[in-house]
């Protein structure tokens, strides 16, 4: 039996995605344990019901068990798929709500910026501790993060445990190199891509087709279209070069020149507080989601677009290679960012496992947005681990956005208020060190 483990199944359509993925494989039939672990029995029971709904209606025949203890549910992992949200919708409407009394505007808060830096705060310290627990129970098991945020979640580990099977697996790259063909009008496999950077913040280096750029496409595409243009990233491939591989709804809170100016969000069509009506509607899915499992209603997902997290295993156990974007230590694979730095790249996945793809120096204007989004990662990561409210400050103090907005007075008391408000969420050093 290949075992994998879930850590964290608040999200449920994330779950359903990823264990329909796992149990639609005839080569995995029969053969698969899933272990749910989540320390909210609520949430677990849920998530239980919810796996074993979708094998019977796939037929797979898995072995499924939830288990509240994290230790017994890591031990023999060679998977271990984690999604974790401490705090819930609770904590992110403080992210939100505080912020906004001070006048800073958020759309997502969940990578950067204070509601990044303060989500950080509470999940980093969980991370080290699943590092640690992997490193002793399952140390040659394959942790594929996909909750945010995830550069923090890869450097904090790397930095605290030297636990180095990490890698985290997101949407965003794969959603924008299928927009991008879209737009062009070619199918995927008519396209040649390669992007990279930091989660939320890569970028697309190679668009081409029989070794033409199609960059020049992409042009008369937005020509053509001025509603094209309204968006952040646009904007922000017109100025650097380079398309991001972000919405625009996150890219606009990781740079200074967007969400402080009422026009510029209005010109470029930003929802403000976007998180806040996502949170909203993830609360929908998982009571709607609940109602479904009680009415017996089918809720296998066929013919979707293959979630990372499951096309990194497929490949590994089904040994039938496959390109995934990862983020992992760097050690070379961007020459130009910080050996220590956790960075996005592309991936050759195979049965001999997950093999991060060195993609040579980014464009210098592209490593001066990577290393501004950097400096906050490095400081909530050292706030977290040396519990020095200081690096708090600090990583406000540096962040583009809420550097743009406030005074530095400002910012201190947004902090300090932010930490009082969270609670024994918060790292005790960081609760009770000199304001």
């Amino acid at each position: 039996m290949r075992k994998i483990v879930f850590v964290g199944v608040g999200d449920v359509q994330l779950l359903r995605g990823i264990v329909s993925d796992l149990l639609l494989s005839e080569d995995l039939r029969g053969g698969l344990e899933i272990v749910l672990n989540d320390s909210d029995a609520g949430q677990l029971a849920t998530a239980e019901a919810l796996v074993r709904s979708l094998d019977a209606e796939a037929g797979s025949r898995a072995e499924i068990v939830a288990v509240p203890e994290r230790r017994r549910a890591l031990a023999g992992a060679e998977f271990v798929v984690s999604h974790l949200d401490v705090g819930g919708f609770d904590a992110t409407l403080r992210d939100f709500e505080i912020p906004h009394r001070y006048g800073l505007r958020q759309t997502i808060g969940d990578t950067i910026g204070i509601g990044g830096i303060f989500r950080g705060l509470r999940t980093l310290p969980v991370f080290v501790e699943l590092g640690l627990e992997m490193a002793e129970l399952c140390p040659e098991a394959w942790l594929l993060n996909t909750s945010d945020p995830m550069t923090m979640a890869g450097y904090a580990i790397q930095q605290a445990t030297g636990f180095d099977r990490f890698a985290g697996v997101c949407h965003a790259v794969c959603d924008t190199h299928a927009h991008l063909a879209d737009l062009v009008d070619r199918g995927l496999d008519e396209v040649d891509f390669v992007s990279a950077g930091l989660n939320h913040q890569s970028f697309v280096l190679e668009f081409s087709s029989g070794g033409r750029s199609l960059y020049p496409e992409l042009d008369l595409a937005l020509d053509a279209d001025p509603e094209l243009g309204r968006h952040v990233r646009v904007e922000m491939y017109r100025r650097f070069g380079y398309f991001p591989t972000q919405s625009s709804e996150h890219s606009a809170e990781y740079v200074p020149w967007f969400m402080r100016h009422t026009g510029e969000t209005s010109r470029l069509g930003v929802p403000v507080e976007e998180y806040l009506r996502r949170a909203g509607k993830n609360l929908h899915v998982y009571e709607e989601t609940r109602r479904a499992l009680s009415a017996g209603r089918p809720l296998l997902m066929r013919w979707q677009h293959q979630e990372p997290a499951a096309a990194a295993m497929l490949a590994v156990l089904t040994g039938r290679p496959k390109e995934v974007y990862v983020n992992v230590r760097n050690a070379g694979l961007i020459g130009n960012l910080p050996q220590d730095a956790c960075v996005e790249v592309p991936a050759l996945v195979d049965a001999g496992g997950i093999r991060p793809q060195a993609v040579g120096e980014l464009p210098v204007q592209l490593v001066a947005l990577n290393r501004a989004f950097l400096n906050v990662v490095e400081l909530t990561v050292a706030a977290v681990l040396t519990g020095d409210r200081r690096h708090v400050y600090h990583s406000a103090m540096v962040d583009p956005n809420t550097a743009a907005t406030l005074p530095l007075p400002a910012i201190e008391s947004l902090c300090d208020e932010l930490i009082d408000a969270h609670g024994d969420l918060i790292p005790e050093g960081i609760r009770r060190g000199a304001r």
